[in-house]
């Protein structure tokens, strides 16, 4: 079998077992994880000077980062929620959100801005003019590599990161019982400024 074969079989067995580890959490579990989390968030200095900041709602035993968008909105923060981008192969737009937002569930029974309402350009922001990204993860180590959940939206949506100014701080949260000891990397992934769990915060070194 090719290395890249061995990555990939390796990957997708670590998704499998990640993603059932924190599903078996249980709603106590969750929520006190969720605070912890944000509280962690709301020390940072990247996150507390951020004015549009993307986060996500979660979904399949994902951490919650949700309690944050009433502390951003009270610091005049913009917040964004990632959209599933129509006739857009991966990709995702990232549209302002707030309580009046019409949501409605994606293919993936995952709650969203509704379509409709994100394709008037007044409500979306190119994701090279946010400052801040909060994505979810699968998995992570120490080392600072990451494993998404394979459909690599993130990955396409913000693969000019690499080259380009301005970019957004890109920020992974997961549950602390996600870290493994060590996690292949694929070429794909979009490398993070830091990765942030109920327990710690992780700067990866470049």
């Amino acid at each position: 079998m090719s290395t890249e074969r061995t990555v990939f079989s390796t990957r997708r067995q670590l998704r499998r077992d990640l993603r059932q580890r924190r599903r078996s959490l249980s709603t106590r579990q969750q929520r006190r994880a969720s605070g912890s989390l944000c509280q962690r968030l709301r020390q940072l200095p990247e996150v507390r000077r951020a004015r549009r900041v993307a986060l996500y709602l979660p979904n399949d035993g994902e951490i919650d980062p949700t309690p944050l968008i009433d502390w951003l909105q009270r610091r005049n923060a913009e917040v964004y929620l990632p959209v599933l981008r129509p006739l857009a192969h991966n990709r995702l737009w990232f549209i302002r959100y707030d309580r009046h937002t019409p949501m409605r569930r994606n293919r993936f029974g995952i709650h969203e801005p509704d379509t409709r309402h994100g394709a008037h350009r007044a409500r979306r922001r190119p994701v090279w003019a946010l400052d801040l990204v909060l994505l979810p993860l699968v998995g992570f180590d120490s080392r600072g590599q990451r494993l998404g959940m394979g459909g690599g939206f993130y990955d396409r949506s913000l693969a000019f990161t690499r080259h380009r100014r301005p970019r957004p701080v890109l920020i992974g949260a997961a549950h602390a019982c996600q870290e493994v000891d060590h996690l292949p990397s694929a070429d794909w992934d979009v490398p993070l400024d830091a990765i942030v769990s109920d327990q710690q915060t992780l700067y990866p070194e470049r």
